[in-house]
């Protein structure tokens, strides 16, 4: 499945801004389930600085500065993406999750790709033993590790409640489960904390989920909307897969991978810091079209 994406975040300051910089982490990159075909980022004001890096999970990284005065920012990206996800394995026959797990700790490479970064607590995902012990309900002793994870994905599914007001962006991970309220990040941070807290590498995802209009409407420009889900390292032969506990569904070809980190901190799409008084009024619009639909 072929997509055309398109990111614009548009900025509106109060008072004029002299000088910001920005980290932009909005550039797909290839992978062994998708072919990135085309990208093209643009900022305005043009910046005075821009710089360019490979991140340590392979992610592209661009930096940029302006040092003029302006009134707003406006960051648009544009991809051309070919996703084309493996086939999904006969969950009930892949490797116990004990086995998994003896594998990853015994894991020496250090590529982006690898098991071993994704294996210890983060400031957004710390152990916490309340969460481990949701997790390990669905990990009883030799259970196949796509099996018992997908159970995992479907009761954080049932037990929580897609809430936009509930949680910010800051909401530490023990809060949300407490509440049992969130959104897509604190969904993939529950499930991340649980999973490392049993010792199986998990990585976070940014990226974006293909939406289909209602029978009968038309595509709303700008109405789609970034999404995050979780892989899990089920071994050296089958690799990651995507677990999309939002929505109860292994990640397949409806979803555009961005960016792999430890957690949202390692893959939020912009951040940095500006110099001004007054507020700002943020607006995101986000397309994410099939090839061949209008």
């Amino acid at each position: 499945m072929i997509y055309g994406l398109r990111h614009r975040t548009t900025y509106a300051y109060g008072n004029s801004v002299s000088f910001a910089r920005c980290v932009l982490r909005l550039i797909p990159n290839s992978s062994p389930g998708q072919t990135v075909l085309k990208t093209a980022l643009t900022v305005t004001p043009e910046p005075s600085v821009r710089e360019e890096r490979i991140g340590p999970f392979g992610e592209t990284v661009v930096t940029v500065i302006i040092d003029k005065p302006h009134t707003s920012l406006v960051i648009e990206a544009n991809s051309r993406v070919d996703v084309h996800a493996p086939p999904l394995p006969n969950a009930s026959a892949s490797l116990q999750w004990e086995v998994v797990r003896g594998a990853a700790f015994s894991s020496s490479g250090l590529e982006a790709n690898g098991p071993a970064a994704f294996l210890y607590p983060t400031r957004r995902t710390p152990k916490l033993a309340m969460i481990t012990d949701y997790a390990r309900q669905s990990f009883p002793p030799g259970r196949p590790i796509v099996e018992a994870t997908s159970e995992l994905m479907r009761r954080i599914h049932a037990d929580f409640k897609y809430d936009p007001g509930a949680t910010e962006v800051s909401t530490p991970v023990l809060e949300a489960f407490n509440a049992r309220h969130g959104v897509c990040q604190d969904f993939s941070h529950i499930m991340i904390t649980g999973l490392r807290g049993l010792g199986l590498p998990t990585s976070y995802i940014s990226g974006y989920l293909r939406t289909i209009p209602p029978p009968g409407q038309q595509r709303l420009e700008g109405a789609d909307a970034t999404h995050a889900w979780v892989t899990v390292w089920c071994g050296e032969g089958v690799g990651w897969i995507g677990f999309d506990p939002t929505n109860a569904i292994l990640a397949q070809n409806d979803h555009i991978e961005l960016g792999v980190g430890r957690d949202y901190s390692d893959v939020a799409p912009i951040d940095g810091i500006i110099l001004a008084s007054g507020k700002q009024d943020l607006t995101v619009e986000v397309d994410v079209i099939p090839e061949g639909e209008d």
